[in-house]
This record gives structure tokens, sequence and C-alpha cells, in this order.
């Protein structure tokens, strides 16, 4: 039985931590059969997640390191991802920061830094994997955005807004490239269990697993964020693109 996945390459950025949300997508689409190509910023790390994949799921990986805010790193990676496997079928657009403050508090570097990664990272490197994931015959674009960029937190004026700005360019992506059968979709994220949460304050913690925040009394795990972007990925989205997912336990049911 084939696996769904079989024979298609997948692009996954912030994908070098082996606990972190990128991995666990990589781990994903690899466990059906993908190829994986994983872009992080440290080449010793990517390597290492590489080496790992083809290891556990017996399919091809190869590490790039890539700074997704820097349009010639991003035309370098495709450029090689054309050169290892000639294709790219999936791009997942995950990579993220938080640099989290009050507005009053917070210094326009620290703004711009979360935007650059967090939005235009994704329009930077959408825009060189149109090279190649255009030609695909059925193309798939995922990008992590946030329940953040719905509802607005407060401490997160630079996350909320790129997040937001991740839905307005998924929505942008899905029109321009529909022609060319590349659907392309956001899911947005709730309170996860990852390294990046890891680092809010126990007290901000408590908060986010309050029953009056989260309907369903707990943080996500960043496998059922996985298994939702296995979704946009696969045959059973075929008539889906230009929309978003929420996966936060109900955390803004309603938005």
């Amino acid at each position: 039985m084939s696996k769904e996945f079989e024979g298609k390459v997948a692009l996954v950025t912030g994908a070098a931590s082996p606990i972190g949300l990128g991995r666990a997508i990589a781990n994903r689409l690899a466990s059906e059969g993908a190829n994986l190509v994983v872009v992080d910023l440290n080449q010793d790390a990517i390597d290492k997640a590489a080496q790992e994949l083809e290891k556990e799921y017996g399919i091809k990986a190869i590490g790039i390191a890539c700074n997704v805010t820097k349009p010639d790193d991003c035309d370098a990676a495709i450029g090689k991802v054309k050169e290892a496997f000639g294709r790219l079928d999936i791009l997942v657009n995950n990579a993220g920061v938080l640099k989290d403050n009050l507005v009053m508090r917070m210094s326009e570097a620290d703004f711009d830094f979360v935007m650059d990664v967090n939005c235009k990272g994704v329009f930077l490197m959408t825009k060189s994997a149109t090279k190649l994931i255009l030609k695909s015959t059925d193309g798939r674009i995922v990008n992590i955005s946030s329940v953040s960029g719905l509802t607005g937190q407060p401490g997160q004026a630079n996350y909320s807004a790129s997040k937001a700005g991740v839905i307005a360019l998924t929505k942008v992506f899905a029109r321009e490239f529909s022609g060319r059968n590349v659907l392309v979709n956001a899911v947005c994220p709730g309170f996860i269990k990852t390294e990046m949460t890891g680092t809010l304050s126990e007290e901000v913690q408590k908060k986010l697993t309050d029953p009056s925040f989260i309907p369903l009394k707990r943080p996500g795990k960043q496998e059922e964020v996985a298994a939702t972007v296995r979704f946009f990925c696969s045959k059973d989205s075929a008539y889906i693109t230009g929309t978003y997912l929420r996966v936060d336990g109900g955390a803004a049911i309603g938005m």
C-alpha cells in the first residue's frame, strides 16, 4: 500500500530542534513517505536533523542552513532543492520567533525582528519556492500562523501583527497560485507545548491553561498541529484553499 506523500518532496522551515514544532511536522510528513528538506539557521543542527529523519523513516532528507529573512538565502536554498530533488511539492513555512513586551516597552528593533522572521520570512521563502512548487501537479503550501494573529494578545504587538500578516499572505498566495493548482492554507495553533512556549513565564503558562481560556482545559500537542498540516498537504484537502484552521482547544471560538 503506497503512502500519502510517497515520491513527493517537502520543505519545512524552522525544523532543526528535535523537540520543536517544525520537527514534529517533518516527522509526520516523512512517516507518510515524503522526502524532506529541513531548513534552519545552524548547518550542523540541520544536518543532524536530516540524518535522523533518514534513519527513522527510510526517506531521503537534506539539511539547508538558511536565514528566511534574507532573499539570497531563500533563493540559494531552493536552488539546492532543485539540485538534490528536481522538484518541490510541499512547503511548510514554520520558522518563527517571540520577543514579547508591552507596547510602551517594546523596542522598534524587537518589533522589526519578529515581523521579519514571522511574516517577511514567509513571503521571501514562498517567493523563492515558486520557481519549483508552481511546477508541481498538486502543490501545497501551509503557513504556520497563530491564534494570536486572530485575537491579538497583550504583550504581543509584534507577534500578533506578524501572524495576522501570515493569514493575509495565505489568502493572497491562494488566489495567485490557484491557476497552477497549488493550494495554500494556514494553521493557527493556540497554546502548544513547544520550546518557544516553554520560554513564557510560569504565570503566563498557568493562565493559558486555565479552563476559562482553553475550553478543553489543556495545552495542545505538537503532533496535533502536525496532523492538521498533514491534512492540508493531503488529497483530502483538494477543494480547500485560502483559509485557516485553529488548533487551539477552543480558545478562539467565534474567530
